[in-house]
């Protein structure tokens, strides 16, 4: 499945912020509660909450119900997708600095045979 440039925007933007990076982190840890990933942070339940919204709503995480709580659960999918995004694009420059390489080599090789 190809990403879109508005889920890209999206999921670069919510890991844009030191908060949500790190609830991701835990995250990739195993599910957690909101309880388990405030814990941390000296932040009121609604600012992580408001964080996990972020994070939700670019699909990064998602929420379950068990009992009564909502544990928060990372989607590995999400992240598969940047890596893909930042892969191909790792692939295109480092072609392109090597073409630059063999071309500045050509015109170094031409000077030094003239």
């Amino acid at each position: 499945m190809q990403v879109t440039d508005r889920q890209l925007n999206a999921t670069f933007t919510a890991l844009s912020d030191p908060t949500r990076r790190a609830i991701v982190a835990r995250l990739a840890a195993s599910d957690a509660t909101v309880n388990e990933l405030a814990a941390p942070f000296k932040m009121t339940l609604p600012g992580i909450s408001k964080h996990l919204k972020v994070l939700e709503r670019c699909g990064l995480i998602s929420r379950s119900r068990s009992a009564q709580f909502r544990p928060c659960h990372l989607e590995r999918t999400a992240l598969d997708d940047i890596s893909q995004w930042v892969e191909e694009n790792r692939r295109v420059w480092t072609e392109r600095f090597d073409k630059l390489d063999e071309h500045l080599r050509d015109i170094q090789s031409n000077k030094e045979t003239s």
